[in-house]
């Protein structure tokens, strides 16, 4: 969904959700963006378009501690995580991650903050349109783990008192990164 309507439908429904959208940016914006709001050392899990980036040198030139080796040792004392997504539904705000890599789920849920790279071309309309996507994903790899963030985390499960960040993070920014990568089986 290339069209400026459906990246506007996305940004709506994801700010409704609670979660900060900035974008379209390019790279050093996207790195800039992170490196001022990490407030701390970041997760940062190898997923492809962040290494055909060089994204973790960048992060470091900009600043940041990164980790990119055990993420289990450094998660406890991570600020944030940094990960790519496969692709995003419009109507609801929601990413969608296929998480079956522990480094991943670890950097999507552990820190503070989870700042999420998206290309603005895979934001699908709905969910009815996610299905070919999504069939796809299974077919490549029948036993993956896929995770459907939509805002931060919250819950109401405490005497029904929404409460935000217990189980995840706080804080979701999604970074619209113009030309990050167009394939919906790449993150």
């Amino acid at each position: 969904m290339e069209d400026d309507e459906g990246v506007g439908i996305f940004i709506e429904a994801a700010r409704r959700a609670g979660a900060e959208v900035a974008g379209p940016l390019g790279v050093s914006e996207a790195v800039a963006y992170i490196a001022e709001r990490a407030g701390g050392s970041l997760l940062l899990p190898p997923f492809a378009s962040g290494v055909r980036l060089g994204l973790a040198e960048k992060l470091r030139r900009a600043g940041c501690a990164v980790a990119e080796d055990d993420l289990r040792g450094a998660a406890p004392g991570a600020a944030a995580g940094v990960t790519g997504t496969n692709f995003a539904i419009a109507d609801t705000g929601t990413l969608v991650l296929e998480s079956t890599a522990e480094a991943i789920r670890l950097a999507t849920t552990l820190p503070e903050r989870h700042f999420a790279l998206l290309d603005p071309r895979k934001i699908v309309p709905d969910g009815l349109a996610a299905v070919p996507h999504l069939r796809d994903m299974h077919r490549n790899g029948p036993r993956n783990y896929l995770a459907y963030i939509t805002g931060p985390s919250r819950t109401a499960d405490i005497e029904r008192v929404l409460t935000i960040g217990v189980h995840g993070p706080r804080e979701l920014h999604i970074l619209l990164v113009e030309g990050l990568s167009g394939v919906f089986l790449e993150m």
